[in-house]
């Protein structure tokens, strides 16, 4: 896990790509493993706040997605119980003033290598339509894939991004907040307070 973590740190696959963005900032892949994690978050990409501290999800997303779930910081980032793992590492940086979709080159390099040290997983939270594509093989939108969430336990559950721009998203689905939350609580209250193998 060692020399994974500094493989990954080092890489600067996308250092070509970030530079021409509006931001022409350098690579810095920001993630959050251990072997013994027992929760994977499977997000995005870091946003910019997450690049520039180095700490994924330092955002009020982060404080949205720490609400849905019903964790505290302090247990949010304990590497040792919960890996963050977004589908790309590195800030992609912003065109027209919008987040740049994850280049698919960090999923196609690193993710394999990534979820197979990661052993102890128990259950995988799905936030985004690229996370759900990819884990899932889901083909509609996030939308239809989180309707469809029970389909996918006890292994699995897709989120809607926690973003402040879903906010309309979260009043037109008010089934998220009645009947996918409690049961994603419970989930992970379980997997987070189990005793380890």
């Amino acid at each position: 896990m060692d020399d994974l973590r500094m493989d990954l740190r080092a890489c600067r696959l996308c250092a070509g790509r970030f530079a021409a963005t509006e931001t022409a900032h350098t690579p810095n892949p920001v993630f959050q493993i251990a072997p013994t994690a027992r929760l994977l978050i499977a997000g995005q990409a870091p946003g910019m706040k997450a690049h520039l501290a180095s700490r994924t999800f330092l955002d009020p997303s982060g404080d949205r997605l720490r609400d849905w779930l019903g964790l505290d910081e302090a247990a949010f980032y304990d590497e040792t119980r919960v890996a963050i793992v977004p589908m790309a590492f590195c800030f992609p940086g912003y065109r027209k003033g919008s987040d740049l979709p994850p280049p698919p080159i960090c999923a196609a390099t690193w993710r394999a290598r990534v979820l197979a040290g990661l052993p102890d997983l128990r259950l995988t939270l799905l936030v985004g339509g690229h996370a759900q594509r990819w884990h899932l093989g889901a083909r509609g939108g996030v939308t239809e894939t989180v309707a469809r969430w029970r389909d996918f336990l006890p292994d699995a559950i897709p989120l809607p991004h926690p973003s402040w721009r879903n906010t309309a998203w979260l009043n037109r689905n008010p089934w998220f907040e009645a009947e996918l939350l409690p049961v994603l609580r419970a989930h992970v209250r379980e997997v987070m307070d189990a005793d380890p193998d």
